[in-house]
């Protein structure tokens, strides 16, 4: 049985508390009353936790506006009524502007009243459920931080999963911006060294003098300025994960000494000779070719093999169109909360450019440009640039080449005329078919989970689960 809404009531005349009990009890509301704002400040001090205060404005000792100003300040959220009498309306006005958020005159119809306390309930529990997804959007990133449906990243996902609690080392290629680094943080949170350090070293911010210092630690004295020993990162990683990022871009005499790490697991510090033994995964990415750099000679044909044990290819965000949708969505909700905007869809227009463009910069050029628009809060600065750019609003298929036999037709079984209105219906039918059950399969039929992913409410996912006659696998 859901529980009963609790009404505080807030006034000095005995009477208008009992007629207030009487009528939202036989509502089907708790009421709690409270026969001053003191006596109301202190029983939430005690523990009560109203859904909705309606409140007196005249009362002695402490007034509604102050009473209101204190409750404001314990809840900003809670929904405050405000009980007024006759010529009392330039008080209504302050009262309105200090956060009440409805006012009732004391010769309130029945109706009136109920009808306020209902629509205060609503705001009340549509506050709460705000609050909830921006709770879920701010650990979506840990929870799961590669957004998407399609089939390359839920191909990618799987193998994932699959060699992620082992301690084989890993090499993600994939263009600039799509997303390796998660990748790696997802490798590290899924396996049995998630308790232990992760360790990040873009290998293509520092000079290979640095870098080999940076990585393997050095002793005093080794060279100027190493005024003590200091521990590197491998060190500093010991039982955990070292992601080494743009990894082709090394020297061949650093790869010959990370070489060794990877089939001894032990090396020296730079200027010393006393061996450091480490346990540590070592998870790679570039957005290089590899294979080219040993051909070339630029990338050393046994380290390339010791790091290649297992490849994980992350899509160009070109390659799975269908997410495009699902990421603007993370990634508006994601800076209307960062930057407190409003802003939660975008145009269809603009999304059509969205789906047709090719996006060289992938996701992070999608995050960057969403969190313009976020900002900015004005779409026309992006028909612009995709105008200069010669990009056309004609969207792209988003799933697989339609399979031609889907769309045979048996003319000698058909009895009228072909309806285009109904093969609309039912083509539109198939593609929310196929994107509903993607999203639940990811998200392990959390259907709550799913609704917010499709940006519908979560009766009517329940409505369209039914009408597609979809079920969990067993």
């Amino acid at each position: 049985m859901a529980q009963q809404p609790t009404v505080l009531v807030v006034d000095d005349d005995p009477g208008i508390r009992e007629y207030l009990d009487s009528l939202l009890a036989l509502a089907g509301y708790r009421v709690e009353a409270a026969a001053s704002g003191v006596e109301a400040l202190a029983r939430l001090e005690n523990g009560l936790s109203p859904d909705v205060v309606i409140l007196d404005i005249m009362m002695p000792e402490m007034d509604g506006l102050e009473t209101l100003a204190h409750l404001r300040e314990r809840d900003p959220d809670l929904p405050i009524i405000m009980l007024s009498g006759v010529g009392q309306t330039a008080t209504v006005v302050r009262a309105m502007k200090a956060g009440a958020y409805d006012y009732v005159d004391k010769s309130f119809e029945v109706d009136e009243l109920q009808i306020a306390v209902e629509k205060a309930l609503e705001r009340r529990q549509l506050v709460q459920e705000i609050h909830h997804l921006r709770s879920q959007l701010r650990t979506l990133d840990e929870a799961d931080p590669i957004v998407g449906v399609s089939r390359p990243l839920q191909q990618m996902k799987e193998l994932l999963d699959n060699i992620a609690d082992t301690d084989v080392t890993v090499l993600i290629e994939g263009e600039s911006g799509v997303g390796k680094e998660l990748v790696a943080r997802r490798l590290h949170r899924n396996s049995s060294r998630c308790s232990k350090r992760w360790v990040k070293v873009n290998c293509a911010a520092l000079p290979n003098d640095l870098l080999e210092s940076e990585l393997f630690g050095y002793e005093k004295g080794a060279f100027t300025g190493a005024l003590k020993r200091k521990e590197g990162k491998f060190e500093y990683a010991d039982g955990g994960t070292i992601f080494l990022d743009e990894i082709g871009e090394i020297s061949l005499s650093l790869q010959a000494k990370l070489l060794q790490v990877l089939q001894d697991r032990e090396f020296c510090r730079l200027g010393g000779n006393e061996v450091v033994r480490v346990d540590v995964r070592v998870v790679c990415a570039t957005n290089r070719d590899l294979r080219e750099c040993v051909e070339r000679r630029e990338f050393r044909e046994d380290l390339y093999y010791r790091l290649n044990v297992v490849n994980i290819r992350t899509p160009a965000l070109r390659e799975r169109r269908e997410d495009i949708p699902i990421l603007t969505r993370y990634f508006l909700h994601k800076y209307a909360e960062k930057y407190g905007r409003a802003r939660t869809e975008v145009s269809d227009q603009l999304m059509a450019y969205f789906l047709s463009y090719d996006w060289p910069g992938n996701v992070r050029e999608l995050e960057n440009l969403v969190k313009r628009l976020v900002i900015l809060d004005d779409e026309r600065f992006l028909f612009s640039e995709f105008k200069s750019r010669d990009v056309s609003p004609t969207a792209p298929s988003l799933g697989d080449d339609p399979d031609p036999e889907a769309f045979e037709i048996d003319f000698d079984a058909l009895e009228g005329p072909i309806s285009l209105k109904q093969i609309a219906r039912d083509a539109a039918l198939q593609a929310e078919r196929r994107m509903i059950a993607a999203v639940l399969e990811q998200t392990n039929w959390n259907r709550r989970k799913a609704a917010k992913l499709l940006d519908v409410s979560y009766k009517t996912l329940l409505y369209k689960i039914r009408e597609c006659g979809l079920r969990p696998q067993e």
